[in-house]
């Protein structure tokens, strides 16, 4: 039987062509959400992974699960493609419960090298991925989803603050990617308290 506790709700899942995303999108459904899915991979339409998951099988699968599945594609660094799915959302549902910022994207990475040895191309364009791309999102999103009260955010990263703390993340450009994103949870949920949100790290 399907679980409706999220019926009537609308949440964004940005980045939900595979892996977590995915799975959390598919998850909303289930209980019943309208979930907006996004991603820069369509079936007309590759990244620069070259995968071959698309965003409208995700909307498929959210739709299979017993909600609403909605596949847009959005480049999460490019602020205006941001504006426009936020405003296709109001347009379209008046209102946003729940943001998932599950961004990630990247397509190289240069284990166990120091910052000195590490391209610093490559590097940026991970810091760019993982931490740009979300605070660019919840930018955008978060005055519309503070319109309604109970709103959560979640920031889906790698390790928890404390694992963090305490160990070194295999590079100097991963490492800060998954600590900042840990600690983007930290600041929004003391911003959205006021507004009756929050925001966890997951």
């Amino acid at each position: 039987m399907t679980n409706r506790a999220l019926a009537g709700k609308v949440a964004l899942v940005a980045g939900a062509t595979r892996g977590a995303g995915r799975g959390i999108a598919v998850a909303l459904g289930g209980a019943g959400a309208t979930v907006y899915v996004t991603g820069r991979t369509t079936r007309s339409q590759q990244s620069e992974m070259k995968r071959p998951e698309t965003i409208e099988e995700t909307a498929a699968l959210v739709d299979a699960a017993g909600g609403r599945g909605i596949a847009v594609r959005v480049d999460h660094l490019i602020p205006d493609d941001v504006r426009a799915l936020i405003d296709r959302i109001r347009d379209e549902r008046g209102k946003l419960h729940v943001l998932v910022n599950d961004i990630w994207g990247a397509t190289t990475m240069e284990w166990n090298k120091s910052a000195w040895e590490s391209s610093l191309d490559i590097g940026l364009r991970t810091l760019r991925l993982g931490v740009d791309t979300h605070a660019i999102t919840s930018h955008f999103a978060l005055p519309l989803l503070i319109e309604s009260p109970g709103g959560l955010v979640v920031e889906v990263t790698d390790g928890t603050a404390e694992y963090n703390a305490t160990r070194y993340r295999v590079s100097f450009f991963y490492d800060l990617a998954k600590a900042a994103v840990n600690r983007m949870a930290f600041a929004l949920a003391h911003e959205l308290a006021p507004h009756g949100a929050t925001a966890v790290a997951l």
